[in-house]
Parts: structure tokens; sequence; C-alpha cells
């Protein structure tokens, strides 16, 4: 895999047009001007071993004038534009494209933030909730049975075809997160019904898989992952249990898939309290050191065996997620 220091050349990426869908960036793209990094984040960067992508969920805070963007920004024109001057920061050779989970996001969409970005840069784009969630709420209040829940008809078509055409070799991890899924769930028919949607899509995209209840997390779901052809998204989330136990729980998997790692969240904090304690996001308002330590002691054993690593970091883990990976950097080099 390229590593990140084609990232410090000061040239921006030239607007393009992609053979594929024929999508230029729009009169506005680059408009966004990176913050000055300074010499010292290139030096730690340059450290970094090849294979290693650190990134943030999204990129559209305006709080980060200063950390990643020069200027004042909206958070409308930071997600139209934001992209090239996110990814000329040193440190970050990834994004998560949370706004997937919510919304299918087509390939127009895609295709043009793709543009906005070096070759060697890699996106990690959430498949729709309405693949992932067993059910949704109906206009009178009442809970019923997704009908599209685990199909894979509507995950080729709302994510995976999408993201392999407009993406092409900057496509990273497709990520299928499993939100709640309610108290009745079996983990070992979850495992089951995983599986076999797993098996039935193509070949290809790296798939990683992120349940939200800590009884699914089982030997059943590692075996469903292991022989379906995903890998975990190991996740730092208080509904989960610690990191580590994550990693032991999937130690069946090849030492050559990569390591997905996302740090979401402090374990006293609810997502809601987290953001509104933070916003807007400008610095380290409560440094969570034992949760880095044990990434970094995951990422770097992963390294060590050649795997490759995507570290996708939250505003709400610590309180601004471009100066946790600054953080995360230099433990990694420490």
């Amino acid at each position: 895999m390229p590593s990140q220091l084609s990232l410090f050349d000061t040239a921006l990426p030239a607007p393009a047009v992609d053979d594929n869908t024929g999508v230029r960036p729009g009169p506005s793209a680059g408009t966004v001007e990176p913050a000055t990094a300074p010499a010292e984040l290139a030096a730690l960067a340059a450290q970094l071993p090849p294979g290693l992508r650190l990134g943030t969920s999204s990129w559209s805070f305006p709080g980060w004038a200063g950390l990643i963007y020069a200027g004042t920004a909206t958070k409308t024109v930071l997600s139209r534009d934001g992209l090239t001057a996110y990814a000329h920061h040193p440190l970050l050779g990834t994004v998560g494209v949370d706004s997937g989970f919510y919304a299918p996001l087509d390939a127009r969409r895609l295709a043009r933030w793709a543009l906005q970005v070096p070759a060697d840069f890699r996106f990690l784009v959430k498949a729709p909730a309405v693949v992932t969630q067993r059910f949704v709420r109906e206009r009178d209040g009442r809970w019923r049975h997704n009908p599209t829940f685990l199909d894979v008809e509507t995950a080729l078509r709302q994510a995976v075809e999408p993201y392999t055409a407009a993406l092409g070799e900057r496509a990273g991890v497709l990520l299928f997160q499993f939100p709640p899924q309610g108290r009745n769930t079996n983990p070992r028919r979850f495992a089951e019904d995983l599986y076999r949607f797993l098996k039935r899509l193509p070949a290809g995209p790296v798939y990683a898989v992120e349940p939200r209840d800590a009884d699914l997390l089982t030997p059943d779901l590692a075996a469903a992952l292991h022989h379906g052809g995903a890998v975990p998204s190991l996740a730092c989330h208080p509904r989960l249990p610690e990191l580590t136990a994550q990693r032991e729980l999937f130690a069946v998997q090849p030492a050559t898939d990569p390591l997905v790692i996302r740090w979401l969240l402090r374990r006293n904090r609810g997502y809601d309290e987290a953001r509104d304690l933070y916003d807007p996001f400008d610095r380290l308002a409560e440094p969570d050191p034992d949760t880095r330590q044990a990434i970094a002691a995951l990422v770097s054993a992963a390294l060590a065996q050649g795997r490759e690593v995507f570290v996708i970091v939250n505003n709400k883990a610590e309180g601004s997620s471009p100066l946790s990976v600054i953080e995360l950097a230099q433990a990694l080099v420490r």
C-alpha cells in the first residue's frame, strides 16, 4: 500500500474528470485552503510505518479552523469542498464517511469527493442503516421488522455498487455498522444470517462489520466474519467491551486482513452529552490516555505483521479528533 508520505507534497491535487462517471469538481472546489502544518507534524508523519492510515469521522467541522483549514467556512462548504485541504494534512490518509449510514450515497457524490484527494488516499464509508437496522419505527410509533434488513440486493444497489464504481482505487473499507438490534435478538441466529449475507456480496471490497450490542460479540460472530470474508471493526464505545477483549475475540482473523479501529466515544459519556461538552471540537477537552495506549498497542502489533491499518477517530473521543490523531501518532512513535 502506498505510504502517506505523498501527502506531504505542497502542491494540491489538480481537479480531474473521472473516466467512469464524467464528474468534475464544481467551480468552488479547492477554495477551502489547508492550514499550514507545523514542520514537526511532517517529521512525525515521516516516522510512521507504511500501511498505517489515520483519519477522522467526517471532515466538515468549522471548529477545525487553524487545525485543518486555514480560515473559517460553513459546515456546508466544508462538506462539499473541504476534503482537499483535509487530505493535505500530513497525518490524515483516510476519512470516515458517516453520512452514508443515514442515507445512501450515490456514485456522483462519492466520485466528487474522490476527485478532491490524492490517489493514495482511502475512504471508509458506512453502508446505509436500511440494510443493518433490524426494526424500523412506523408513523404511529410502532416498531416493525425492516424488510430490507440484510437484503443483498438493497446492499448492492445502495452501498456496494456506488462505493466501488465511484471510489475505485480510493476505496478503503465499506463498513456495515449494526445499531442495537433489540432485546430478543438471538446472537447465533444473527451470526448465521450475517454469514449468509456476506457470502453473497461480491469479492473485492474490504467489508467491515461493527455491531453495537455486546451480546452479539460471540465466537459465532467471529466465525461468520472469518468465513464470510469480512473483517471486524473494533470500536471504542461504551456499549462494547474493552478494545483488547474485542481483539481477543477476533484473533481467528487472518494476519493478512486489515485492522480497522474506530475510536468513537469515552466510556463515561453519552453521544449527545459529549457533543455538547466538546463543541466546537478545537481542543482535547477530556484526554483519554488509556484508550490511546490500547489503540497504539494493537496498531503496533498489526503493523509488525505487515497488516494495513485504518484508525478513525471521532470528535467525541477526546474533544477534537485531529488533535487526538496527533497524540496517537506520537504514542506510536514512542
